[in-house]
């Protein structure tokens, strides 16, 4: 080989070469964000040989075929990934839990005594941070009465009050029953309960029904009122116990035991409401969901109300009574709307008399209402006791008796006297 030639392909090769450091060096540079060095170039270059020759050779092709190359990183990879923003999460304002207990239908006395029990806290823990001696008093309550009548709501308000003033550190209701902390064997009704006691710290343990746990001749019950009471000894600043249930059982399940009566001295009795206060209940739920009522028809809803209340007036269950009305009459407008071939907005938020009953329930009628309302005012009416008539007859002899005994001077003149007046 002439030594013209010679230099003609060592030319050559020196080119080859330095176009693949250049191209290592530009996929480098996409890859990892900096230059390449020159001993990395050199390397990269020597062993990345077949495949930029092949690159290059892609590349005259392109151009022969007409096509624009891409540059090298976007067309293996795509365009860089933006990085994922979180979601934001927009936070509905709270309402305050004084308002909503003022907001709610009735209970005009227990939002007297939730005010009280309120503000009595409130000073005595101010009291207590100003260095002052605050009196110890019991925050546990004992609620009395028939179910549905906001007993567990008012609980959850009250605990976010005694959190809004600093007397409970985070203010949740940890709602149970007696199958939530009583066990089927010997020593797992206190891991239970305990379990149930940590959930609530910081809040308020609600048990319902409380009077189930010392049912006779049964100790898992015992054992987790046992459990209770030390909780609330060992966490008496930070854990309120509100026991709830039937007024008679809850007085009896109190009174049975030492321990429960010295620490659950405050009663407060939830009454049943009246049937306006049942009708305030039920426009409430029309009103939140958007349903329209006609005139006809609340008056068979507040006829059918006073129908339940005075045929059961014993278990009546008030609000959640007239939940379940309400869920029943919207029930049958969906099954008369679904039957209609083009229903109009009206049409989905009207509720009629015809969906107050369906195929197998009859109207009530005003005289089987008014045939209970006499039954049960014949029932209250307070019917003296046998004998009494009797009785008082004998009392009034010996009185008699007794006065003419006691006036022997008594002359004829005055007994004729008596006897002509």
């Amino acid at each position: 080989m002439g030594k013209g030639k010679k230099e003609d392909t060592d030319e050559m090769i020196r080119q080859i070469q330095e176009t693949r450091r250049q191209l290592a060096a530009s996929l480098y540079s996409d890859f990892f964000g900096g230059p390449l060095s020159a001993g990395t170039s050199s390397s990269a270059g020597q062993e990345s040989g077949k495949a930029s020759s092949a690159a290059a050779g892609a590349a005259e092709s392109s151009k022969a075929c007409g096509d624009m190359p891409k540059a090298p990183v976007e067309a293996a990879t795509g365009p860089a990934p933006k990085r994922a923003q979180a979601p934001t999460v927009k936070e509905e304002p709270q309402e305050d839990p004084m308002e909503t207990l003022n907001n709610l239908v009735g209970l005009e006395k227990i939002k007297h005594d939730v005010k009280e029990l309120t503000d009595f806290a409130r000073i005595q823990k101010a009291r207590k941070d100003a260095g002052l001696k605050s009196v110890p008093v019991s925050l546990h309550l004992v609620f009395t009465g028939n179910p549905g009548t906001g007993k567990t709501t008012v609980a959850r308000i009250l605990a976010k009050l005694y959190n809004q003033i600093g007397i409970l550190s985070k203010g949740q209701l940890v709602e149970v029953d007696r199958s939530g902390l009583v066990a089927g064997y010997v020593g797992q009704t206190a891991i239970k309960t305990q379990e149930q006691i940590q959930n609530a710290l910081g809040g308020v343990l609600f048990i319902d029904e409380a009077y189930t746990l010392a049912a006779k001749n049964e100790d898992f019950g015992q054992e987790a009122i046992d459990t209770i009471l030390k909780a609330m000894e060992d966490h008496r600043d930070d854990l309120i116990v509100i026991v709830a249930g039937y007024t008679q059982p809850m007085e009896t399940f109190i009174n049975s035991n030492p321990g429960l009566k010295s620490r659950f001295n405050k009663y407060i009795e939830f009454p049943d409401y009246s049937i306006d206060e049942l009708m305030a209940i039920f426009d409430l739920n029309c009103k939140k969901y958007d349903y329209v009522i006609q005139e006809d028809a609340r008056d068979h809803v507040r006829e059918k109300l006073s129908l339940m209340k005075l045929s059961s007036p014993e278990n009546f269950a008030n609000a959640r009574a007239v939940r379940n009305l309400f869920e029943e009459i919207i029930t049958n407008q969906a099954g008369r709307i679904a039957a209609m071939k083009d229903p109009s907005l009206e049409d989905m938020k009207t509720i009629t008399n015809e969906d107050l009953t369906d195929a197998e329930e009859e109207a009530i009628s005003a005289r089987t209402l008014a045939q209970m309302m006499a039954e049960n005012a014949e029932q209250e009416r307070v019917i003296p006791a046998e004998g009494a008539p009797e009785k008082t007859s004998e009392v009034s002899e010996e009185t008699s008796k007794q006065a003419q005994e006691e006036s022997p001077g008594e002359t004829s003149g005055q007994q004729e006297e008596k006897d002509e007046t």
